[in-house]
């Protein structure tokens, strides 16, 4: 296929029916789930059975939905970028993720397992609390950047539609509806960047070629060896920033945590840990080789620089609409699968923080004799509630840079003092409260000014990466005619 056709010659590319249908069958089957669980399956009596599963969920699905929501769509939509757009360097990760499954599992689950509390967050929860709120609503942007891409949409009805079906699915459901949603979302988001991969390798000529234009485009840069805590990604800090912040995502956090418990034995659990981590490295892969597919691409054509897209993390989505011309229906498997990671994710992260909020917050305040169905009502009144706050909370993130970095940063405000917490608790006996919220303030306050103050910086234009270099010179293109189809496409 010839990328650098010229513009007057490509349509305007947007969903066609067959698009539209796998993108529904997968909304629909995940509502499906859901409704199941919540009417038609066994019925979760009790909290730990709304929330845990009742124990009795098998390994290989609690294990994709580990994955599925670990990764998100911002890892399938954001890591493509940055390889695009700074090199290889973020593919360390998957160093960082073999070191965090070894400290998690000899350290760090045997531990939660052994409690088996229903919130791990009794000290931290609102430090959770506000790792969410910020997180949530990034996760539901992401999707919504891509369908907005793909039917010209406005962004804002796209956000309010996933809020609310998300929110109907997970709180009707329970952590059985979460989990299986998970295990389906996974499927469906694996399998449609793998067919987008097989498909850009054979329009590059293969993953040797794919390699020789990335190398000679500088995006090969594994060993930035550069010490410096100023330098945006250097071999040590995705090595060591990174073991931790996977830490903070799978091995102290709350959604994962309850996965891992809704498992009879530690030793499923463990294994459950061993293949979500085999999963993770394996979406990490795809994303990587992703971003070196659309460097090959458009190594002498950058969609940024004509103003094809509007935002960075539409690159990935232009690139499938550009290869799957000739593909029916591929561009809304692909999509399918952005909305799934994204969903998976906000699904656990729902029941996670309403799990969390119940158990600190409000059950200290209700009678012992409380009824079990009144419970399950609170939690799921809950989790309504989270959902709106968080739709409200997506209007924000549209002032601020790229998913993936500004993923990264409001969770670094929270899961160093998190991951600290905990440690802090689980090694050092002698530790008190007033030591721990010293510490956790501290951490908060520090790593909020650092991070808000840059995203501040990058929204204004007062911070401009280094980006790698691009070129538009093999664009046999009209900047005019693309800046026209961009605003039609994403503005609705």
């Amino acid at each position: 296929m010839n990328f650098t056709q010229d513009v007057s010659e490509v349509p305007e590319r947007l969903f066609e029916w067959l698009d539209i249908l796998f993108f529904l069958i997968m909304l629909a089957l995940s509502t499906f789930i859901g409704i199941y669980f919540g009417f038609c399956g066994k019925k979760e009596e009790t909290p730990k059975e709304y929330l845990h599963g009742g124990k009795t969920m098998s390994t290989l699905p609690v294990a994709v939905s580990l994955v599925s929501s670990s990764v998100s769509g911002i890892t399938l939509m954001g890591v493509p970028t940055e390889i695009y757009r700074f090199g290889t360097i973020y593919g360390l990760i998957v160093f960082s993720t073999v070191l965090m499954g070894i400290i998690v599992n000899y350290f760090y689950l045997p531990v939660f397992y052994d409690l088996q509390l229903i919130s791990t967050y009794e000290v931290g929860s609102v430090l959770y609390t506000l790792h969410l709120l910020l997180l949530i609503p990034i996760v539901v942007y992401v999707p919504a950047i891509v369908f907005t891409q793909v039917s010209g949409i406005n962004i804002h009805y796209i956000t309010v539609g996933t809020s609310i079906l998300c929110t109907f699915y997970t709180m009707i459901g329970g952590l059985k509806a979460v989990v299986w949603t998970d295990f389906l979302q996974g499927v469906v988001m694996v399998a449609s960047n793998i067919i987008v991969i097989i498909i850009g390798l054979i329009h590059i000529g293969g993953f040797g070629n794919m390699w020789k234009i990335n190398e000679e485009g500088g995006r090969i840069n594994f060993f930035n060896m550069n010490p410096s805590p100023f330098t945006r990604m250097t071999f040590w800090n995705v090595i060591i920033g990174f073991t931790f912040s996977s830490i903070s995502v799978i091995g102290v956090n709350q959604g994962m945590v309850q996965k891992f418990m809704s498992l009879p034995t530690l030793n499923k659990a463990k294994r459950s840990l061993a293949l979500c981590i085999i999963g993770i490295i394996l979406i990490k892969f795809i994303s990587c080789t992703t971003g070196l597919l659309l460097y090959s691409a458009y190594h002498d054509c950058d969609p940024i620089k004509s103003k094809a897209i509007k935002r960075p993390d539409q690159l990935a989505t232009y690139y499938v609409m550009d290869i799957a011309e000739h593909v029916p229906g591929l561009p809304g498997l692909f999509v399918a699968g952005i909305f799934s990671a994204a969903l998976s994710s906000m699904s656990s992260m729902l029941n996670s923080l309403g799990a969390t909020l119940f158990e600190d917050f409000v059950r200290p305040f209700i009678s012992k004799s409380t009824p079990d169905e009144t419970i399950n009502k609170i939690i799921k009144f809950i989790i309504v509630i989270i959902g709106v706050v968080c739709l409200l909370l997506v209007f924000v993130v549209d002032k601020f840079g790229s998913v993936l970095q500004l993923a990264i940063s409001t969770g670094g405000v929270t899961s160093g003092a998190t991951v600290g917490l905990f440690t802090f608790g689980m090694f050092y006996p002698r530790g008190n409260t007033k030591g721990a919220l010293a510490g956790s303030i501290a951490s908060l306050l520090i790593l909020g000014w650092i991070a808000f103050g840059a995203q501040t910086a990058i929204a204004n234009g007062q911070f401009k990466q280094p980006y790698l270099p691009t070129s538009v010179e093999g664009c046999e293109t009209n900047v005019t005619f693309f800046q026209t189809l961009s605003t039609r496409n994403n503005d609705g």
